[in-house]
């Protein structure tokens, strides 16, 4: 066995017993189970004792994230679905989410192209992503919001750059948003009754995984031939 293929079966087993421990801890620790529950119950109930403006704050907050993801999408998605309940949680969550992606699009595009453009130009798997987006638009970026290959604020800007069609973003955006929407809004619910869904919160968070992995996997071969 060569050395490179040594160093990837270790870093495959680093990451899975940190994915272990982490499992451990958040879902049979007591902290941790804690821990995962508080900022959504906290949020979620401050913003249902506001009335109709919370409710429009976390509407807002969807976009909000869209532009400035330094808030964990899961997390407020899971407010939303705490305020609405999850089918309407859901419907508010893809819907804000897209409205969300289609303003960050139309901003580099005609308002912040030069901004962005600086931003994004630090990041070679970025470049890389738009080029391959210029050709094949609709199919990159479904790829992108399917599987985590790039956070989801970087594929709008990146997309607002290039010269693809709006339509092909559109089209891409919409179908590509709406399973992994349903999926972080169907974690979100079920950290918030974890006792009752426990099981089912466990297979998410496979499905979860398994698209980060694959994600990975698409970087590796995005990642060579940036320059």
């Amino acid at each position: 066995m060569s050395v490179a293929n040594r160093k990837r079966i270790l870093s495959i087993l680093v990451v899975l017993i940190l994915l272990g421990c982490l499992i451990y801890f958040f879902f049979f620790n007591p902290i941790g189970i804690k821990l995962a529950h508080t900022n959504m119950r906290q949020l979620s109930e401050h913003l249902r004792d506001l009335g109709w403006p919370g409710k429009i704050i976390g509407m807002a907050l969807i976009v909000a994230q869209t532009f400035f993801p330094f808030i964990p999408f899961v997390i407020v998605a899971g407010t939303n679905v705490a305020i609405f309940g999850i089918k309407v949680g859901f419907l508010v969550n893809y819907t804000m989410s897209c409205l969300g992606a289609i303003a960050s699009f139309y901003f580099a595009r005609y308002y912040g192209h030069a901004w962005v453009e600086k931003k994004l130009n630090r990041f070679p798997l970025v470049t890389q992503f738009s080029r391959r987006m210029e050709k094949s638009g609709f199919l990159y970026v479904l790829l992108g919001r399917l599987i985590p290959i790039l956070p989801s604020s970087a594929i709008n800007f990146a997309a607002g750059l290039t010269r693809i069609k709006f339509t092909h973003f559109l089209w891409g955006t919409l179908l590509g948003k709406l399973p992994i929407v349903f999926l972080e809004s169907m974690i979100a619910h079920d950290l918030f009754h974890f006792h009752k869904y426990k099981g089912r919160l466990l297979i998410l968070l496979g499905i979860l995984i398994v698209l980060i992995f694959i994600g990975n996997a698409v970087k590796r071969v995005l990642a060579p031939k940036a320059k």
